[in-house]
Order: C-alpha cells, then structure tokens, then sequence
C-alpha cells in the first residue's frame, strides 16, 4: 500500500471538540492536510518538541525516548495506518541492530515521538484520501510551524509589562503548561525585538 509523507503544520484548539486540539498534518509535496483530534497532554507534548523546549522533569515522551536511547533502539519511522470510525490507528517502526518491529500507537503519542526523533511521518494513501482536506489557497505547504491556541487565561499579555509577562512565564512554567508558555515568550520576544 503506498504511503504518503506528512509533516505537522500546525497544532491548535479543536473547533469541534471542547478540551481537545487538533493537530494539523500536511502532505509533503502536496496540498492536501489531515486534522486529527487529540487530548490536550498529548498538544502539550507536542507543542514542547515543536518549540524546542526543556521541561525541568522529562514529560512521558520524554522519558520514552530515553528508555528506547538507553536500550539502542531507533524510531524509523511513525505510519497512520488506519481509520475506524473516526479513530486513526498508528504504527512505530522501531529497529535495533538485530530486529525492526512495529508497535501499535496512538496516532497522537506517535506524532509525540516522531517530533522527538525528527522522524518521517506516513499516511496510507486511502486514509489520505478519504479523511484529508485541500490546503484552502490550493498552495503546497512548505516548512511546519506551529500555530500556536489562543491564551487560555482572560488575562490579555499585550497589558502586561514585560516584567509582568516574565513572572507570568515563570508561573505557567512552574505549573507545566507549556503550551501557554510559548504564547508569553511570544510576547516577550515580540517585544524585545
């Protein structure tokens, strides 16, 4: 079965389910984009690899990575490899030197991974085509970004002053909510520029 490589190009609140994300795959070399619904500690997990952050504790993401590092074992490759029922189903493709297996995932702890490793990203084409959506302007996506959910607090950062903004940062860091974060040191670095 042919697969298609994808890449996260964004990752945000679901527009159709409260308390979820979605995260948003795109077709490399192509237009088309795959929206899936995740939970809000796997957007978190996400959103940490992403912006390249360092969590004091490592998140279970993290901690997996570092068992598969410490035992040799490499992620190749994450593949979607099915849909019922609007539920995607993920594979790991994992070797070492003497073995390569697959491990069944969730679609969204698999994205988690595969963002760790820098690893590619598959879709069986028929999911593609039957779950995938045309890039809106009909152009291809080039390089990911990570568009970032709105604040979660009623709190509006542009009224804050930067030493405000930096106590808030430390604050939603120490409380490990890492995706509100990134909004802070958005405006920090906005107005730092």
């Amino acid at each position: 079965m042919q697969k298609i490589e994808l890449e996260i190009v964004a990752l945000s609140h679901s527009v159709t389910q409260s308390n979820s994300y979605a995260v948003i795959l795109g077709e490399v070399n192509g237009v088309r984009r795959l929206p899936i619904v995740i939970g809000g500690f796997e957007a978190q997990a996400i959103a940490v690899a992403l912006e390249n952050m360092h969590p004091s504790r490592p998140l279970t993401h993290d901690l997996m990575k570092n068992f598969m590092t410490a035992f040799d074992i490499k992620l190749q490759e994450v593949y979607i490899c099915d849909l019922q029922e609007g539920i995607f189903y993920s594979k790991l493709v994992c070797y070492t030197a003497n073995d390569t297996i697959e491990i069944d995932s969730r679609t969204s702890d698999a994205l988690a991974l595969a963002v760790r490793f820098g690893c590619p990203i598959y879709v069986h084409a028929p999911i593609l085509d039957q779950a995938g959506l045309a890039n809106e302007t009909g152009e291809k996506i080039a390089a990911p970004i990570a568009n970032k959910p709105a604040a979660t607090s009623a709190t509006n950062l542009s009224s804050l002053s930067v030493q405000e903004l930096n106590n808030l940062l430390a604050e939603v860091l120490e409380q490990e909510d890492y995706i509100r974060a990134i909004d802070i040191r958005d405006e920090i670095n906005k107005r730092n520029a």
